[in-house]
């Protein structure tokens, strides 16, 4: 299952510097401001309020950090690949690595919920966690993150 759609190439930030979750969520909002045009401190409110409910880190360094934000029009995607990992205080207490961020428009509803599925769906895939791990090309982590279904034949 591909992620076309949730995200284009100038997305993806191969090889992020950052040293906590707070700064990496900052980092994220910042980028995710200069795609949507939405004020980077708005962004980075709703994901970290979101954070404050739970940690979006699933395991296996992986997170998913998400919000809502009314004036969003489209659900919009990042992906951060880390330098070195940080503590996210995920579910298995495993530092995080690989992080992707979902925007939604305030009604997106299941839209976003089937969004969140999919990325999750992704970055179980052994193989696929394997190959984003194994680059820092922003171009082929995009290749991967978009041709994810052929990850299953390989």
């Amino acid at each position: 299952m591909a992620l076309a759609g949730l995200l284009d190439q100038d997305a993806i930030i191969p090889a992020l510097k950052v040293n906590s979750k707070k700064q990496l969520l900052l980092e994220l909002s910042i980028k995710a401001a200069k795609r949507t045009g939405l004020p980077e401190r708005e962004i980075f409110d709703v994901v970290l309020q979101r954070e404050r409910l739970g940690s979006t880190g699933v395991g296996n360094g992986i997170a998913i950090p998400h919000g809502k934000l009314p004036q969003l029009t489209t659900i919009t995607g990042l992906f951060a690949r880390l330098e070195t990992p940080v503590d996210f205080e995920a579910l298995d207490d495993q530092p995080v690595d690989l992080v992707f961020l979902l925007l939604a428009p305030e009604g997106a509803g299941a839209d976003h919920l089937k969004a969140l599925s999919r990325i999750a769906r992704v970055l179980r895939d052994p193989d696929m966690v394997s190959r984003l791990r194994g680059t820092d090309s922003a171009s082929a982590i995009y290749a991967f993150l978009n041709d994810a279904h052929t990850s299953h034949a390989a």
